[in-house]
């Protein structure tokens, strides 16, 4: 079976955690040894959010008096495709002898005219109180947002409409290799309509929906979105909160989810599963063997046919 993993934002670096070098070392075994519990018997490709990394750059960046104007968002979000594709990469070795590995630095097509661009979503970086988010967004020029514990600078989030390294994944999964690849959404770029010349753009793309768009194109059999709670729960935070378990595309539809957190990531599961008639699931990192095998998480399949 080919199975799309996509791995939370904070996979590497949990909340509240500082970002150093040695805490995202220290946490990438936990997710390796859940990606190897699956890569024995299954054909993998890892996607992987980059929030709190390209945050962190991305406001050295902006501090950096030597430069005379921060990176780009496309560029920063190279880098952290390279940072935490490599952390990967030498776990996976360890946890996987013999087994090829690659990280493949991978864009994402979108369009120069998405409503997105002006209407900026997408949570990166730290989360600061809001006097400091309000002066930092003055200072340089963010938006910023509340998240469920402060305010976080947010960015646009265009919607992807192709990952231009497909066809490179699908040989190196012919070839036997387990590939990481469409780190952080994807570099997000645009394609000039008459030469095709590609513009990056300053905007990160939800990785969510890049995986399920990956997942697609790759044909793949299962899409597992692994993320900090064991499944989706209807009126989270409410007295009335309880466990989906399973669920249809319209299911999914059906409920209010969190544009900020669950909301992609259910959307990214309906979009798969109708697209392809494939499974998917949605639940906690340590249980990804368990998700795949129906005993964990919220899953999610098709429509059952009317009899």
């Amino acid at each position: 079976m080919r199975i799309v993993i996509a791995l939370g934002g904070n996979a590497l670096l949990h909340r509240g955690e500082r970002p150093d070098a040695a805490v995202q070392e220290s946490n990438v075994d936990r997710v390796t040894n859940a990606i190897a519990a699956l890569a024995h018997d299954h054909e993998i490709v890892v996607t992987h959010g980059n929030g709190p990394q390209i945050g962190l750059l991305a406001a050295e960046s902006a501090a950096d008096p030597v430069l005379s104007a921060p990176y780009p968002l496309g560029l920063l979000g190279a880098q952290t495709q390279g940072l935490i594709g490599s952390l990967l990469v030498r776990s996976l070795h360890d946890a996987l002898p013999g087994h090829r590995t690659i990280a493949l630095v991978t864009h994402t097509l979108v369009r120069s005219d998405d409503p997105a661009f002006e209407h900026p979503t997408k949570f990166v970086g730290q989360v600061y109180p809001y006097d400091i988010a309000s002066a930092l967004a003055r200072k340089r020029g963010w938006h910023i947002a509340a998240d469920t514990t402060g305010w976080r600078r947010v960015v646009p989030s265009p919607a992807p409409e192709r990952i231009l390294e497909t066809e490179t994944v699908h040989e190196l999964l012919a070839g036997g290799a387990l590939v990481v690849c469409a780190g952080g959404g994807g570099v997000p770029v645009t394609a000039d309509p008459d030469t095709g010349a590609l513009t990056g753009v300053e905007a990160v793309v939800d990785k969510d929906l890049t995986a399920a768009l990956l997942a697609e194109e790759l044909k793949a059999d299962f899409l597992l979105i692994l993320t900090d709670v064991p499944c989706v729960y209807a009126d989270f935070g409410t007295p009335g909160q309880r466990p989906v378990l399973g669920a249809t595309p319209a299911d999914l539809r059906g409920r209010s989810f969190p544009e900020g957190s669950m909301g992609p990531k259910t959307e990214a599961a309906a979009r798969f599963v109708e697209r392809t008639g494939g499974l998917a699931a949605i639940g906690a990192l340590d249980a990804a063997y368990e998700m795949v095998h129906g005993t964990s998480g919220t899953l999610v399949r098709p429509d059952l046919p009317v009899v």
